[in-house]
């Protein structure tokens, strides 16, 4: 089995495409290791935006984002590794007041479809893209 985790999109993209190395959770993990990145089913037009605002507030907005309809959903975009989990990281990704699990090693994968489900997941290895 090849653990897997569901993260909503843009956040998926980012990862994947090495913009963003920490992921945001209100739970902690003890799981270090290389993991699928799913990208959930789920992202509203109106999240979209208000994400691209803030993050191009910020200075983070990549110049390269996908477009709302061009980002793939529902299914694997790639593969991140999970070095560590905090609650203080210098990343300015990192969001006080919660678990930030680092990543390293993130990069894309052509996009397969496939359901996802809530925390981390097993994928069988003969279904898993390579």
């Amino acid at each position: 089995m090849i653990p897997a985790l569901s993260i909503r999109q843009p956040w998926a993209w980012l990862i994947v495409h090495g913009f963003k190395d920490i992921e945001n959770r209100d739970w902690p993990t003890n799981f270090r290791g290389r993991l699928l990145v799913h990208a959930g089913k789920t992202m509203a037009r109106r999240y979209y935006d208000e994400t691209c605002e803030e993050l191009l507030r910020m200075g983070l907005l990549p110049a390269n984002m996908p477009a709302y309809e061009e980002l793939p959903r529902g299914g694997f975009v790639g593969w991140t590794r999970i070095t560590d989990c905090c609650q203080h990281h210098p990343s300015p990704w990192k969001q006080e007041g919660t678990h930030g699990f680092v990543l390293r090693d993130s990069h894309p994968i052509p996009f397969v479809p496939f359901k996802g489900r809530l925390g981390f997941f097993n994928v069988p290895k003969e279904t898993a893209p390579s």
